[in-house]
C-alpha cells in the first residue's frame, strides 16, 4: 500500500514536471524567455533612469536651497534662479527623451512593424497637426523663456495672458518648457501655458524700485515738507531693518500731482529684487513718523499721530513734548 502511495506521487511529480517543461518549451513561455524578460528589463531600467535623473534634479535644487540659506543674502542672484529653471526643464526633458527610446526599444524586440501604420498615421498626423500646434507653440516659447532668462524660480511677474483680461501675478514656483506655475499673494496657483504668455514683466530682475507718493495739505509749507522728506531719505540706510533693502539712499522726486485740497510729493527708491513692496511699506512708515514730529498733516484736515512701531526703530527718540504737539491737531 505504502509502495504504490509512493510511485503514484512520483508520478504525479513527473506529470508536473513534464508540464512545466512543456509550458517552458511553448510558444508563451519560450515568448517570455526571449522577448518578455527584455520588454520586463526595459521597462524597468526606464523607471530606475526617470528616479534617477529625478533625484539628480532634486539634489541640485536642494543644494541651491541650502546654498541660498546658508548665505546672507536677502534675494537669490540670477544665477541661481536660472540653474533652478534649467535643472526643471533638463529633468523633463530627460524624462521624455527616456520614455520615448524605451518605447522604440520595446518596439523593436516584440518586432512591431511600423511600415504598415505609415498611412493611417498620416491621417492621423494631420489631424492631430491642428492640436498639436499649441503644444509645439508652448515648447517654443518655453525654450526661449529659458534660454533669454526672462524670469525664474523665486521671481516676481507679471505674465499678460493672451485672451484674459487680467495678468496673472506671482511668485515662480515651477518653469518647464510647456507651462510656468506662479503662486499669488492670496495662496492661489496659476498655472499658465508658455504658448499663452503675451508679455511677461519681471519685478524683482537685478533690482526694484519702491515708489512712495505722500499726499499733504494744501496749507503746509512744500519747502519744510522736503527738507523733513530729504532728511529721512538721508537717513534712511541707517535704519536696521530698511537699510538691508536699499540699494541707495531715496530721492525726493518733487510735486507729481495737485489737487483741490492736497499736494502729493514722490519718493522713489532703489531695493533689491522684489523687496520694493517691503521697503515701500517701511518708508511710508518713516515718512508719516517725520512728517508727525514735524507738525505736518498728511492731508487737508488730517489727524496725525506719532506711529510708534517697535518693528521700525527711529534714528532718534521723540520726546513726550513733542509727541503732545503733533497728537490730535
Amino acid at each position: 500500500m505504502t509502495t504504490n502511495n509512493l510511485a503514484f506521487h512520483v508520478k504525479d511529480i513527473a506529470s508536473a514536471a513534464q508540464r512545466w517543461h512543456d509550458f517552458w518549451r511553448g510558444p508563451f513561455g519560450e515568448w517570455i524567455i526571449t522577448r518578455g524578460l527584455r520588454v520586463a528589463m526595459l521597462v524597468i531600467a526606464a523607471v530606475l533612469a526617470a528616479r534617477f535623473v529625478s533625484w539628480v534634479a532634486q539634489r541640485i535644487t536642494r543644494q541651491l536651497d541650502v546654498g541660498f540659506a546658508e548665505s546672507d543674502a536677502l534675494v537669490r542672484s540670477e544665477a541661481t534662479k536660472h540653474r533652478q529653471a534649467v535643472a526643471s526643464v533638463i529633468r523633463w526633458v530627460s524624462i521624455v527623451f527616456i520614455a520615448i527610446m524605451v518605447m522604440m526599444q520595446i518596439a523593436d524586440v516584440l518586432q512591431f512593424s511600423v511600415g504598415g501604420l505609415v498611412a493611417p498615421a498620416t491621417v492621423v498626423g494631420a489631424a492631430l497637426g491642428f492640436g498639436a500646434q499649441q503644444l509645439v507653440k508652448d515648447l517654443l516659447s518655453g525654450f526661449f523663456i529659458i534660454v533669454e532668462r526672462q524670469y525664474g524660480f523665486g521671481d516676481l511677474v507679471k505674465l499678460t495672458i493672451q485672451g484674459s483680461t487680467t495678468d496673472a501675478v506671482g511668485t515662480v514656483e515651477n518653469v518647464t518648457l510647456r507651462v510656468t506655475r506662479l503662486r499669488s499673494a492670496d495662496g492661489e496657483v496659476f498655472t499658465v501655458p508658455n504658448g499663452q504668455i503675451v508679455k511677461s514683466v519681471n519685478l524683482s530682475k537685478d533690482w526694484a524700485r519702491a515708489v512712495v507718493d505722500i499726499p499733504v495739505s494744501t496749507n503746509a509749507d512744500l519747502n519744510r515738507v522736503n527738507e523733513v522728506l530729504h532728511q529721512e531719505c538721508e537717513n534712511a540706510q541707517n535704519n536696521p531693518l530698511l537699510g538691508e533693502l536699499l540699494l541707495d539712499s531715496p530721492t525726493v522726486m518733487g510735486v507729481e500731482s495737485i489737487a483741490v485740497d492736497t499736494v502729493t510729493l514722490r519718493l522713489v527708491a532703489r531695493t533689491l529684487p522684489g523687496k520694493q513692496f517691503e521697503a515701500g511699506r517701511l518708508l511710508r512708515v518713516l515718512v508719516i513718523r517725520a512728517l508727525a514730529r514735524a507738525g505736518i498733516v498728511t492731508a487737508a484736515d488730517a489727524t496725525v499721530g506719532v506711529v510708534d512701531d517697535a518693528g521700525i526703530p527711529a534714528d532718534d527718540e521723540v520726546t513726550d513734548a513733542d509727541k503732545g504737539s503733533v497728537t490730535q491737531r
